[in-house]
């Protein structure tokens, strides 16, 4: 016994202090946790620096081109590219490189607008449907279900008679049945987290209703609801996309990537470089969404916190 003791010798306050804050872990938050997975996602990430860059371009490329989308040259009709027109011409001599970018300006406008009304209008009617329960959330998502069974395109034809056609009448369309998919998800995510102890404790300490939504229901669901956010914005793209390609949306002459893939169809087998190019467009803005939702459902997911 003696002899083992030889072996041990205690440390001092200076050297513990050093072995215990070297076995302490620092703690990772949740939001930090979700950064750090998303941003070792090579996928997620390439969609994010590719819908960057749409953005910018759609922002500033207009501004800095010596055309505009609707001025008509003739002379100068069906050009493929070459370095005066980057992207080519139109059957009206217009330039495709300044007409694609006010279509990325249209068709994200659409998408980025329809899909945060979506964002208010589904997480409170949801939300307020899983918080209360009982009958009146039964009658809240009968109705809901009546509503997702009308087709969209027949409320477009509808609203076209009445509205007429216009990126409103559009946004119209695709946000009356939208924000349903939204509402469902944080109903279900709300009807899991009012059983929890800490939703029961805040009832218990007097806490009402609205508190407990706004305060600790909605903000521990926003992981859910920024991915289905994500997810919807490549649809309501493509919703708009072909709604104009078949006449329903924006009409000319403002740009839009379905009235430009329309207009190219037609010239796809001698200009093809005219259907080419917003279809592109199109194709790789979806990815990318898709891609950056995919990236974020991942981070988000608690099973694969660290």
């Amino acid at each position: 016994m003696s002899d083992n003791a030889t072996l041990f010798e205690p440390l001092d306050l200076k050297q513990k202090n050093a072995v215990e804050e070297s076995l302490v872990v620092e703690p990772i938050s949740y939001w930090k946790d979700a950064r750090r997975r998303l941003a070792t996602n090579r996928s997620a990430v390439f969609g994010l620096i590719t819908l960057s860059v749409l953005i910018l371009f759609a922002i500033f490329a207009p501004l800095f081109s010596p055309y505009t989308y609707y001025e008509t040259q003739l002379q100068l009709k069906n050009l493929p590219p070459n370095s005066q027109f980057w992207f080519g011409t139109d059957e009206l001599g217009r330039d495709l490189f300044t007409r694609c970018w006010w279509g990325a300006r249209i068709s994200l406008f659409v998408g980025i607008s329809a899909s945060l009304i979506d964002l208010v209008i589904g997480v409170l009617y949801g939300a307020f449907a899983g918080l209360v329960g009982g009958k009146t959330q039964e009658w809240m998502m009968r109705f809901a279900d009546i509503l997702y069974a009308i087709p969209y395109l027949l409320v477009v034809i509808l609203l076209m008679v009445v509205i007429g056609s216009g990126i409103t009448t559009i946004l119209i369309a695709l946000t009356l049945t939208g924000w349903i998919n939204m509402a469902r998800i944080v109903r279900s995510q709300i009807l899991q987290l009012k059983q929890l102890d800490f939703i029961r404790a805040a009832e218990a300490l007097g806490a009402s209703r609205w508190r407990i939504l706004l305060r600790h229901l909605i903000p521990n669901t926003m992981g859910s609801i920024i991915v289905t956010v994500t997810l919807t914005i490549p649809s309501a793209i493509f919703a708009e996309a072909f709604l104009s390609f078949l006449g329903l949306g924006v009409q000319a002459p403002i740009a839009s990537w379905g009235t430009m893939a329309n207009d190219g169809l037609s010239a796809l087998r001698y200009y093809p470089w005219r259907l080419f190019f917003p279809a592109t467009f199109i194709s790789l803005t979806m990815l990318s969404f898709n891609l950056l939702g995919d990236g974020l459902r991942d981070a988000f997911d608690p099973r694969l916190r660290i």
